[in-house]
Formats: C-alpha cells, structure tokens, sequence
C-alpha cells in the first residue's frame, strides 16, 4: 500500500485508539508530513529501534514498541529460553515509561516474565540488572543523547551487551514478518501481575551495582586523603544520571560535588539545551558557569541514559577549563589503570583494551608501553560488550578496559555497556591522584600528549532527513567506494578498507585481503603520517558521519593537520 492508504487504514482500524486517530487527522491535509510517516515501517536494526515520537508506522509508538517486542518474544520462545524473563530500563524521555511498560505487558501476553525498574535508570544500569537477575534478554527504552523528538528501543541479550550478528538478524526478522498489528498481544496489568509474570525490579539492585562499582576504586587511600580538596560540578542534562552519579560520589567521600539545579530533575523536553549531547560544548553552559562561581577543578555532564560523559577540567596555569574529547577522557583512565595496575602487580599478563577503529589511536602507544593487547572493532559499544564474552568464551585475554571516541568507556565488567557512572567515579579518582602529585586533570593530559604523541581528532557530521536523505547518503557511499583516492589532502592512502565488500586494499601493492570485522556499511582509510579517516552513516540519525584522525610532533603541527585532512575529507564527499 501507498503512504496515503496505510494512513486511512490507520484511521479506520479500530486496533488504532483514539488519541492515536485525532493526532492523524491533525496532519490531514499535510500530504509531505503523511508520506514521511508512513512511506515505511520504522526500522528495527541492529541497534534497535530510534525514531520521531507520533502515529505512523515511520514513528515511534506504542504500536510500533508492540510490534518490536512481539518479534522479540517470538524469538525467545523459539530459543526455548522465555523461563529466564527480560529486564527492562527506560530513561528520561518523552514516552519512555509508557513505552517500556508496553514493552512488559506484550511480554507478559507470551508468556515471559518481564522484570522492569519502578523509575528511570541508566541504561548501563539495565546491562547489569538483567544479569544479576539471569534474564534471557533485556530492553531499554532511550534515544540516548538524540534531540527531544526522538525516543528508541534498544535489545541486549543474556550476556549483558547489546544483540550482535547472527542473533540481531534472526531477531530482526521475526519483527520484519510481523505483518499485521493485529498479531502483537497485549494484556492489562493487573491480570500480568497477578500471573506473575511482571515484577518491579526492587533497590537490592541499585545497591549490588554500586557496590561492583566501588570494588574498581585502585587506591582508596589517594581519594581519602584528596576527596575533600577537590571541587566537581555536575550535570545529569534532565536525564538519569542524577541519582546513581552523586550517590557513588558520595559513598567514595567526595564531599564537593555541585549539581546544577537548572538540570537536575529529568524532563523530556530537555529545556534548557537544544541537545542533550555532553559532546556538544552548548550542552555545558550552565555547568561552566558553575564551574567559574565555584572554583571547580572539573566539570562533568551525562547524557539522557547515563552511557557517555563529556569533560572539562581547568588549566592550572590560566584558570581557563579546557574540554577534553571522548579520546582523551578514556587515555586519562587507560593510562591510570595500566600504570597503577603494573606499580601494584595486579595487571593481567594477558590483558587486553578494547576500542573501535573510529576511536583515537593514542590508546595503540599506551597498550603498547605496558604490553597489553588492543583490539579493534567495528564502530558501537555492543562490539567492546561482544569482546569481554569472547574472552570469557575463549580465556584468552582478560578485559582491562574498553572505550570509544564518542564519549564512551567501561571500567569493569558489571556490564557490558558503556557506563558514564563507572566512567565519573574512574575520573575523579584520577583528578584525586592527579592532585596527590600536584598537578590537574589537564597537566595530565598535556603529559600523555608528550610522551606519546600529539593525536588530534575530529568529526564532521551532514545531516540528511528523510526519504531523499537516505538516498543521498547511500549515493554518497557508493561513489566513493567505487573511486578510491590515491591521496586525500596531499596524504598518501596506504590501505583501504570496505567493511560493507569485506576488503582491506594494501594500495601499495594492490593486495585484496578480509577485513577480519563482520559487515557494516563502513569506508576507512589509512593514510601515511599516522594519519587517517572513515566515513559511515549513522545507525541511529539521519546523518553520515566523517571520522579524522591525524598525530603531530606538537600541538599546533597536530592542528593544523587535523584542519587540512578535515577539509580534504570534506571534499572527498562532496561537501
């Protein structure tokens, strides 16, 4: 059926209520509007799904949550694995209880017994829970760090990490045959709970994880004898980070933490950023001012579910707070932990960090002085997740610490996620050491860039909405994997890889070999100098992001050829 007629079945089906009719008849004579929302069913990817909340099949609603749930239990059941239950999470966004109680009573209408918060928790936090509980699976409804508009569903399976290849695909097919809304059960929640199959998930969880938490403090002692002398400013940005950050904090003893009061408490609306990003330097306007009014010496924000936090810390020399990227957060924490952990002995002789191969390449030369291994994978947490059970599967490496560039760590392995309230505690530990030897956060850092290079990073991103979009985007793919460049901005390309053809190119000498990576729609070149980029569309924006990475003998070399590549990639793609 056409856009138009899926959208006068909608208003004539009686399955569809009438709230959900009176917001579709509102959009009547808006016939771009129709076709957005109903030229396709949202998708359910590898991720999950992640879309505008409203009526249509191109939307996020509890329609669509029905449906994803429904494949998701239609799965289960085929593994023959529904007696364990799910666990399920949801933050601070728009819908986001509506939707994950929905998510429980389509469960429950199969049979499967769905274990869900009372209120929102980080999504880290639902990793943890589901197996501390031993769930089959778990969902957590959040759009993380997209703008108000959006809200999403996200699957992790018993493991802790987030569905990867083959199960993403099976499931994703039994959502995809889902053909008919009038298949997806449901059932009221009395009648559930009375079955037994739905059941709050109680506060001895709360308390479990932060106890995992507080085990993976290094020295105790440091943060004792500095807690006090330290000043941190925080900001949850309206989402779940609030509670379990200043608890942990507290619990540590550090008795300088301010919160600020304009974001505290969640709201959906996110009203006083226009988007709720710690990667975005607007999103820590009010924190900074804190910040200056205090005297803080770091200044910290978490996004909607609580997975990635954004940094500032202050020069000691200029008083200025200097922000720190994703990349530099997770070297501060990496270099500590290798470097405690071998002063102690407690470093594992086959330990190994975990990253994707968009994130910073500084982490290469860390593990590289203290003999851990670095593996790499493809761009996403549930790839790092996917690791630590490898290692478990294969005991071959013991997990020391995984990070990505896009603001994103895990210390430990309470979960299999990445956690921004593990990531908080592991920082200010650090900025407690760092005070112990007399120097900031940013002294610090400005250490690593010395003694091991200055590596600069960058990300430029094109939006691009709706149908035409999508098609600009693949366009955009294919023409420059079909036209490989032999230099971008006067840098020789030494390998090429197309994740999506399975390709790694040594353009030297024209050898084809495998990526060694699973499939993903991913162009990445290596280029002479240390230097290198990669281009892929987002899976959860309408967005095609370009990744550059450059490393220089000094700070100013390393900026200025992080400027030069970025314009060079740019024009590669046409921008």
């Amino acid at each position: 059926m056409e856009a138009r007629e899926i959208y006068e079945f909608w208003l004539e089906d009686p399955y569809f209520g009438e709230e959900t009719k009176a917001e579709l008849r509102g959009i009547a004579k808006d016939g771009q509007e129709i076709e957005e929302r109903f030229y396709k069913n949202l998708e359910f990817g590898t991720g999950g799904l992640r879309g505008i909340i409203g009526a249509g099949t191109n939307r996020m609603n509890i329609y669509t949550v029905r449906k994803a749930t429904q494949g998701l239990a239609n799965y289960i059941i085929k593994e023959q694995a529904k007696e364990k239950g799910v666990a399920i999470a949801f933050d601070s966004r728009n819908m986001s209880p509506e939707f994950a109680e929905e998510a429980a009573l389509c469960l429950a209408a199969n049979g499967i017994k769905a274990y869900i918060f009372p209120s929102l928790r980080p999504t880290p936090m639902l990793s943890f829970a589901l197996r501390e509980l031993g769930c089959t699976a778990g969902i957590v409804v959040t759009a993380s760090h997209n703008p108000p508009e959006y809200n999403g569903y996200k699957v992790y399976w018993e493991d802790g990490a987030q569905i990867t290849y083959p199960r993403d695909k099976a499931i994703i097919g039994e959502v995809n045959a889902i053909t008919d809304y009038a298949q997806v059960k449901t059932m009221d929640k009395e009648s559930a709970v009375s079955a037994g199959l739905y059941e709050v998930i109680g506060a001895e969880i709360d308390d479990r994880y932060m106890e995992a938490l507080k085990k993976l403090v290094i020295h105790p002692e440091i943060i004792k004898e500095e807690a006090a002398n330290l000043k941190i400013v925080y900001t949850p940005l309206h989402g779940t980070g609030n509670l379990p950050v200043r608890r942990v904090l507290a619990e540590l003893g550090f008795p300088n933490v301010y919160v600020v009061k304009e974001q505290e408490l969640p709201n959906g609306d996110f009203p006083t950023v226009s988007y709720p990003n710690p990667e975005d330097k607007n999103a820590f306007a009010l924190a900074l001012a804190l910040a200056e009014k205090v005297d803080a010496d770091i200044v910290l924000a978490t996004d909607p579910d609580a997975d990635r936090l954004g940094v500032y810390a202050k020069d000691g020399k200029t008083g200025e707070y200097k922000s720190f990227t994703g990349n530099m957060s997770g070297m501060l924490i990496l270099e500590y932990i290798l470097s405690q952990k071998k002063a102690l002995g407690t470093l594992p002789k086959d330990g190994a960090v975990v990253t994707t191969i968009v994130s910073g390449k500084m982490s290469r030369e860390i593990t590289k002085a203290y003999g851990m291994d670095l593996i790499e994978t493809l761009t996403g947490f549930k790839y790092i997740g996917e690791q630590i059970k490898f290692f478990e599967q294969n005991h071959d490496h013991t997990y020391v610490f995984g990070y990505e560039e896009s603001y994103g760590c895990l210390v430990g392995t309470h979960a299999r996620d990445k956690d921004a309230v593990v990531a908080v505690m592991a920082l200010c530990e650090v900025a407690a050491y760092c005070k112990h030897k007399g120097m900031t956060l940013y002294d610090q850092m400005k250490n690593l860039f010395a003694r091991y290079g200055y590596y600069k990073e960058g990300l430029c991103t094109v939006t691009l909405k709706g149908q035409d979009g999508a098609k600009k985007i693949t366009a955009m793919m294919e023409r420059i994997r079909t036209g490989v460049p032999e230099m971008i901005g006067g840098l020789r390309v030494l390998q090429f890889r197309d994740y999506k053809e399975d390709v790694l190119l040594d353009c030297k000498t024209g050898t084809k070999t495998s990526t060694g990576l699973p499939n993903s729609n991913v162009l990445y070149f290596e280029l002479e100098g240390g230097a290198w980029c990669c281009i892929r569309p987002s899976g959860t924006e309408p967005k095609i992001k370009f990744y550059i990475g450059v490393k220089g003998l000094s700070e100013a070399e390393a900026e200025d050829k992080l400027a030069k590549l970025t314009e060079a990639v740019k024009a590669l793609a046409g921008e």
